[in-house]
């Protein structure tokens, strides 16, 4: 069953290549789907496109659709195409001609986009939230070991001191800017195209302002061929957004797994979160965070696929789109997946202290001890040579006293003014206006 078949049909291997995992993706579009509907259908009543008693019906139908799939109760039944047809048909089966009269002043086009904004408003949502309660963990680790302190490296070479307190606040940090591109491509998704019909817009006298409020949107994709060509572009603006926070995991997973490695020693987990080597018995591999680290770079590539499989495409719709959702809806589950493991092994890290003790890393204070000079007013240039003369004839010695009180430095972390960051843009997103307006369409 096709809402577009008329009096032949099309060949069984054609409709098997172009349906692809359409109907498998589509069940993640279902409810967002009768909440689209729930919005237009009030939209073609306010304009004399449905009567006040076919409305009602409509109404109460789909929302008893809606608990269905919320009870997980919904499937597509095997001859129908993807999840519009399906709540057509059914519509049409319970109610006749006011099921017929739903896609009214509405495309299959503007649909599945309606569909897609709705369903990544909602990830997007879900992702803050995990990404949130892990910045908040980090932050909360950061203070708990702040005067833990362990070595720092440019070039994987000894460097200067570091302490975990600073290590947990820059990955901390490295979200607070990440929300920030996540913030700029929900304002992209928050604006609707319904309406848009198949890109050229409708005789009929629509009110797209309405179904913008109905739904919770915060604009309109105002013109019509545009809103058409915001496909393939919302969702490369959402996926490079992701790349930013699967970066900050995968670099933190690359260092978890240094840290813990027994040349390092920084850090351990318990048994339980560590795996085992078949014929090694010592073995403590870090396996979560490698696997984090190697699905967070393949979102990496994400933008990149979702570039290439949409470039060179003329204005309109092509179906070429329909490919998208099969790089994005798993990339979506894994970077959440990702965050909740980050935070598992994170919640359980157990730190090392007293790392510096060891008399290998005693080099790491040799700008402590230059500066230590420079503040007794000996020039830069010569406390630098004096102090690498000293490590070259192996005379240098060190204190370990650290004096760091600027703002972002070992003693002043401004874990506050971070969180205080995050904050605000967290508030910029305004989930609640749309939460109460999509609640008001199912009541």
């Amino acid at each position: 069953m096709k809402l577009w078949q008329k009096n032949s049909e099309t060949l069984k291997e054609v409709d098997t290549f172009t349906v692809g995992k359409d109907r498998e993706l589509d069940l993640f579009l279902a409810p967002f789907d009768v909440l689209g509907s729930l919005a237009h259908i009030k939209m073609l009543n306010s304009v004399n496109l449905l009567a006040n008693d076919e409305l009602n019906e409509l109404q109460q139908a789909l929302k008893d659709i809606y608990k269905d799939i919320d009870a997980g109760k919904f499937s597509l039944e095997d001859d129908v195409e993807d999840i519009h047809s399906q709540i057509e048909f059914l519509l049409t089966k319970k109610l006749g001609d006011a099921g017929k009269k739903i896609h009214s002043a509405r495309s299959r086009n503007d649909q599945v986009i309606l569909d897609l904004k709705l369903f990544l408003r909602s990830e997007i949502e879900e992702l803050v939230q995990l990404v949130n309660g892990f910045f908040d963990l980090l932050l909360s680790q950061s203070e708990e070991y702040k005067d833990y302190l362990l070595p720092g490296y440019t070039h994987l070479q000894l460097a200067m001191p570091n302490s975990f307190g600073l290590w947990f606040g820059a990955y901390a940090e490295s979200l607070a800017d990440d929300m920030i591109t996540l913030h700029a491509a929900w304002e992209i998704i928050n604006k609707n195209p319904l309406g848009s019909a198949a890109g050229f817009g409708s005789s009929f006298p629509i009110n797209r302002k309405l179904t913008t409020e109905l739904l919770g949107f915060e604009d309109l994709n105002y013109n019509v061929v545009y809103a058409q060509m915001s496909r393939g572009k919302t969702e490369r603006i959402l996926s490079q957004s992701l790349a930013n926070i699967a970066a900050t995991l995968s670099r933190m997973s690359m260092d978890a797994c240094i840290y813990l490695n027994q040349n390092f020693a920084f850090i351990s987990f318990p048994d339980e979160l560590t795996t085992g080597s078949s014929i090694m018995p010592h073995k403590k591999n870090p396996d979560v965070f490698e696997l984090i680290r190697a699905h967070s770079n393949r979102i990496l590539a994400l933008p990149n696929e979702i570039y290439l499989i949409s470039a060179n495409l003329p204005s309109g719709y092509h179906r070429d789109f329909q490919l998208l959702k099969e790089h994005l809806f798993p990339a979506l589950k894994n970077l959440k997946d990702c965050l909740k493991m980050a935070t598992l092994m994170i919640e359980n890290i157990e730190v090392k202290k007293d790392i510096l003790n060891d008399e290998k890393y005693r080099y790491l204070f040799t700008v402590e001890e230059m500066n230590k000079l420079v503040l007794q007013g000996v020039p830069l240039r010569d406390a630098y040579k004096k102090i690498g003369a000293q490590v070259e004839n192996n005379t240098f010695k060190t204190d370990m006293k650290l004096d760091h009180s600027h703002e972002g430095s070992i003693g002043n972390l401004q874990n506050e003014q971070i969180k205080i960051m995050m904050n605000k843009v967290i508030a910029r997103f305004g989930f609640n206006k749309v939460n109460d307006a999509l609640q008001k369409l199912l009541q």
